[in-house]
């Protein structure tokens, strides 16, 4: 993680992540992204997959009329085009942030901060908006 803040997209992995949700022409491109970090078992999971996949859990929770009132404009553009998020892709989303929040190098690393309770905020209202 080059750069960060506690919000999802206040890194350079979430931001390069979102210049390929640009092309991406329907949710397949999340569904891949969230399954990187739902099917590795007990595979150690590194802060870029983990970055990636909470950008895509916020476009998720955007599709469910949710949305982070702090997204990117890219992202915004790219939920105007493309329909509702399904449920199946919604549980998938909330798998993975809820892998992230648990066992990352970036839970890990948040977790030595002073900041990791701003963190963990964060993450406990994307897996609401997710949710509800």
């Amino acid at each position: 993680m080059r750069a960060g803040g506690v919000g999802n997209f206040e890194n350079d992995d979430a931001l390069d992540w979102v210049s390929e949700l640009e092309r991406a022409k329907n949710s397949s491109f999340l569904v891949e992204t969230l399954r990187i970090v739902t099917e590795r078992g007990d595979e150690y999971l590194e802060i870029p997959e983990a970055c990636r996949a909470l950008a895509a859990a916020e476009v998720v929770a955007a599709l469910k009329h949710a949305a982070n009132p702090v997204l990117p404009l890219e992202v915004k553009q790219w939920v105007r085009k493309h329909p509702v998020a399904s449920a199946s892709l919604s549980e998938l989303a909330v798998k993975a942030v809820q892998r992230v929040a648990t066992a990352s190098e970036l839970n890990e690393l948040w977790d030595e901060s002073e900041r990791a309770s701003e963190w963990y905020d964060v993450i406990d209202d994307l897996e609401m908006r997710l949710k509800g």
